[in-house]
């Protein structure tokens, strides 16, 4: 699991946007609120790269989130710089965005997500963007990792199947769990920077004769029926903005008798949607995270049965503290020290954060660098708290089969 240093972090902010034009994707000084949140401002702005604020806008971060903000990690959409796209903030209700605009732009949107934080997540995480539930002893590497192969295991992969990875990113877990199990595993994903810099690491890691990407949308995966032995996502179908439309897709290119497994974030059942500190932690997830909405668990299992499912199990993991005696959020919480994943510490995020403003003071990286970090800031922030109150959960696990006839799922 490589790390990209300072130089690749510069580089790469801002994915396929224009270097140029990397402040205007995430600025949004212009747009104004929505009926709804009229002269209610949005929630505090807290600090999973470093603090810097959004100065024009610091006074509409401070209170509580009102309006719609109940119920994409990789995924699918129209190129990230497509001129009407707008800004990607001005999609959340913290700058007055609301739910169904994020839903139908949700392509645009996501795109612009992906450009804008990938270097940050490849930096900070590695190659695979996900969370794990971690033993005593056990670094972060190890614990992702395990988290792979226990997906592998309990879709019992054998060697030479074909296998969807559905929401891919740069593609760690799909070059891990190819080699785990010996199966051709094709990456499905919309953003273009992704796509190419998981190309880039398959040729380094030997992969890229068995393993490839193709540019798509997961509400419109362009396979035929029943092409796949297995397929499996990990925290990327959070991003389709109707669950059930990505399950149904998913099924259809799925083999008859066949499984497909995946990690989801989920609202848990302890979520209040009428406590406006939970509604503030999920819009905080939300805008940090390029969500259009986070879903209740109930709301995936339900989905997965109308698509045509036949669910075999499902658990929230993060849920097994014998499993899993250390939180999964551990690697976000600024009152640890790890010496194994020192950037993600809150010394190696401000770190990081005063490495980003001098790169972005002398060109090096584009305008708006920091405005990026801030609300992946806040996403961590959201998160961390969403664990601690056990409101919020990134490991909502299934596996579900597909039935031989129709028949089998009457």
């Amino acid at each position: 699991m490589s790390k990209a240093g300072a130089f690749d972090l510069a580089s790469g902010l801002g994915g396929k946007i224009d270097k140029n034009d990397v402040l205007s994707a995430v600025d949004n000084a212009d747009v104004p609120p929505s009926s709804a949140d009229e002269g209610v401002p949005p929630p505090e702005r807290t600090p999973e790269a470093s603090l810097t604020t959004f100065p024009s806008r610091r006074d509409r971060f401070e209170g509580k989130v009102v309006g719609d903000a109940s119920g994409v990690r990789s995924g699918g959409g129209a190129p990230s710089s497509a001129p009407d796209g707008g800004t990607y903030e001005k999609y959340h209700v913290c700058y007055g965005g609301e739910e169904d605009a994020r839903k139908s732009n949700y392509t645009d949107m996501v795109n612009k997500y992906y450009d804008l934080v990938t270097s940050f997540y490849e930096y900070g995480w590695g190659e695979s963007f996900h969370f794990a539930p971690r033993w005593k002893g056990e670094s972060l590497r190890e614990s992702i990792k395990r988290h792979e192969h226990f997906l592998a295991l309990q879709l019992g992969l054998k060697p030479g199947q074909m296998v969807l990875d559905v929401g891919c990113g740069i593609g760690g877990p799909l070059r891990e769990i190819a080699r785990f199990s010996s199966t051709s595993i094709t990456g499905l994903n919309n953003n273009e920077y992704q796509i190419s810099r998981g190309k880039e690491l398959n040729r380094i890691a030997g992969v890229d004769k068995t393993c490839d990407f193709v540019k798509a949308d997961f509400m419109k995966i362009p396979f035929p029926e029943n092409t796949f032995d297995a397929v499996y996502a990990i925290e990327a179908t959070c991003h389709a903005p109707d669950a059930y439309g990505c399950y149904k897709e998913i099924y259809r290119v799925l083999k008859p008798g066949q499984c497909f497994a995946a990690y989801e974030w989920c609202m848990t059942d302890s979520f209040d949607p009428n406590n406006a500190e939970h509604q503030k932690i999920k819009a905080e997830i939300e805008i940090g995270d390029g969500l259009p909405d986070i879903r209740l668990t109930g709301k995936c299992l339900e989905a997965l049965k109308q698509a045509g499912f036949e669910v075999i199990w499902e658990k929230d993991l993060a849920k097994d503290v014998k499993e899993s005696p250390l939180p999964w959020y551990l690697p976000l919480d600024k009152s640890r020290i790890s010496l194994s994943s020192f950037r993600l510490t809150a010394v190696g995020r401000f770190f990081t954060k005063n490495m980003v403003k001098a790169l972005e003071y002398v060109g090096l990286a584009p305008q708006g660098s920091q405005r990026v970090q801030d609300f992946l800031e806040k996403a961590a922030e959201g998160l961390v708290e969403g664990g601690k109150k056990e409101i919020f959960t990134p490991m909502y696990f299934f596996v579900a089969r597909k039935p031989l006839s129709a028949a089998d799922s009457q």
